[in-house]
């Protein structure tokens, strides 16, 4: 059996059943690898790699089981800009490199599967098949951050001065020496309801806590 379709097998374990973003990450983890001269099966890649998806889903299915990244182990980063992309990097070299699908991937499939009447399956098979030099579009870059920026200082911990909530991994921005989250700085993704508002909603609720 082939690297390539055993990593597909543990895709597939760990999400149900196989899907084309399925494939495409594992395509694309493998090829970042080799590019960075990483060889596959990764054993430990806590120091020796770092991925960046630009998606959540299942592209990083993909990815996490051909590069042996995770969110837990802090070597996969989700930069949510809703592509099917990522970006490699070595930390030893400090290489990187960003791949992503050919633009009209979708249609040269049906080039590879002509005889397969549904799009779905048609990408399913022939992402396994297309070469990388037809699947995948391949860029060298330089990071815009250093990387322990991106890895960030997991021994590392601050005070929010404005809602006092803990900050951990070097995450605090200093704004006139004020230390504060990120959420205080004005980058949030939620906002907090008045207290009124939240009672009408489910006293019973808030009670329980």
């Amino acid at each position: 059996m082939s690297i390539l379709a055993d990593f597909l097998n543990a895709s597939r374990a760990r999400h149900t059943h196989l899907c084309p973003r399925q494939v495409l990450g594992v395509r694309v983890a493998l090829a970042g690898l080799r590019l960075l001269d990483i060889n596959p099966p990764i054993k430990h890649s806590k120091k020796l790699l770092v991925v960046i998806s630009e998606t959540d889903g299942c592209f990083v299915d993909g990815i996490e089981v051909a590069a042996q990244v995770s969110v837990g182990h802090r070597t996969l980063k989700i930069e949510d800009y809703g592509k099917i992309a990522a970006t490699f990097i070595n930390l030893k070299t400090h290489q990187a490199v960003r791949l992503h699908p050919t633009l009209g991937v979708r249609e040269l499939a049906r080039k590879y599967c002509p005889y397969e009447k549904r799009a779905y399956f048609a990408q399913l098979k022939a992402y396994q098949i297309i070469p990388d030099c037809e699947l995948l579009s391949v860029r060298w870059i330089r990071l815009d951050q250093d990387l322990q920026q991106i890895t960030g200082s997991p021994k590392q911990r601050a005070c929010c001065n404005k809602c006092g909530e803990e900050i951990i991994n070097g995450r605090e921005i200093i704004e006139s020496q004020v230390v504060l989250c990120a959420a205080c700085a004005g980058y949030a993704y939620y906002h907090l309801e008045d207290a009124i508002g939240a009672v009408k909603k489910g006293a019973d609720k808030i009670n329980t806590f």
